[in-house]
């Protein structure tokens, strides 16, 4: 236990604290800035298990403020989930690290955390959030909220209990996203600050500290303000008050999804959603992803032939390219694809349609 010793000195934490911890089982969707500073945290915090879950690829523009990636990875265009658990693997061999790269959706959700003890949203846009809220409330899972932009950072605890505010308390319904990270900024130091913050009380909600925040927190770290505001349960709210869930257990069918500030479409197709569903995978941990062992579900074999005459064929390590000029398809395992070159949905799905054809 020397590699916990100043941790375990800390009166808050102490040796079972630390076994706790040991013991625990996290699971960490988006690993992106506030993701990758996350699961660094807990890592070298002691965490037992990590599931470490993100459908993108390391850029060079995520390196200003992702900190578990390199040049290397922003080259090679490694998934951020192979490559986080790569890097924490180095950093502390003691633990279990899970890395999935999947598009967390109503058709893998619960797999996903069932059965672990606590989820860190790491995500980026409202709609993923509010299916963890559902699938958290559901499952009876605690999660901690997290966002950031520009210089304003927020994380809230969204807890277990019939008293407890769920996130949808906070929304009415799915609001449109307006700024974004590419279009507002976003300062490497704010995203370290909320995932220090959303690290610390998963540490106490894992030990049974009885100091866990309750209250939205609230800052702007250019401008130096902070708040802390209490969060009413709504009694009418469809989630925790009526469990009408808008998200959970719907499962559709083929997805596409424009990515912020990218010029580019995400295609999930049906096969890579319904994969993700408990009796289908197989059970826990199996949805709809594939790990370092990669586990493919497409025969890139058969695609690469087919795609010699088109253009440019690249096979990396955990995915599939395809430059055609003014486009490009990368192609993960699990049917999925990235269409760079066009923020178009009905483009991106015609270039699919054609090139892959799932």
């Amino acid at each position: 236990m020397e590699r916990y010793s100043r941790q375990e000195a800390f009166f808050g934490i102490g040796s079972e604290g630390q076994k706790k911890l040991l013991e625990s089982r996290v699971c960490i969707i988006g690993l992106g800035a506030l993701g990758s500073a996350s699961a660094n945290l807990m890592a070298r915090a002691g965490t037992g298990f990590l599931r470490l879950v993100d459908r993108d690829y390391v850029e060079l523009s995520n390196l200003q403020r992702q900190m578990l990636y390199t040049e290397a990875d922003a080259a090679e265009a490694v998934p951020k989930a192979a490559a986080a658990a790569d890097h924490l693997g180095r950093i502390n061999s003691e633990i279990r690290l899970e890395p999935v790269v999947a598009d967390v959706n109503s058709g893998n959700i619960r797999a996903l955390i069932e059965d672990v003890d606590l989820i860190i949203d790491a995500t980026d846009n409202v709609e993923i959030r509010l299916l963890i809220n559902e699938a958290c409330h559901a499952l009876g899972k605690p999660w901690i909220y997290g966002g950031a932009l520009a210089s304003y950072g927020m994380t809230m605890n969204i807890l277990p209990g019939e008293d407890r505010p769920c996130y949808h308390c906070m929304f009415d319904d799915v609001v449109p996203d307006g700024e974004t990270c590419a279009t507002a900024g976003v300062l490497g130091m704010l995203t370290s600050i909320v995932a220090s913050i959303q690290c610390t009380e998963a540490v106490k909600i894992l030990i049974g500290s009885p100091d866990v925040r309750k209250t939205l927190l609230a800052f702007d770290i250019w401008n130096n303000e902070f708040d802390e505001m209490e969060v009413a349960r709504n009694p009418d709210c469809p989630v925790c008050g009526r469990e009408e869930y808008r998200f959970y257990g719907k499962v559709s069918g083929s997805r596409t999804v424009s990515l912020c500030g990218r010029d580019s479409v995400q295609i999930v197709p049906a096969i890579a959603g319904a994969a993700g569903d408990p009796e289908a995978a197989g059970g826990p941990g199996t949805a709809g992803t594939f790990g370092a062992a990669g586990d493919p579900r497409v025969d890139f074999d058969q695609i690469a032939g087919r795609w010699q005459a088109c253009g440019k064929v690249t096979w990396k390590r955990f995915t599939l390219d395809l430059d055609i000029g003014d486009f490009g398809i990368k192609l993960f395992p699990d049917g999925r694809a990235i269409i760079s070159g066009t923020s178009d949905e009905g483009k991106a799905r015609a270039l699919y349609d054609e090139y892959v054809g799932l």
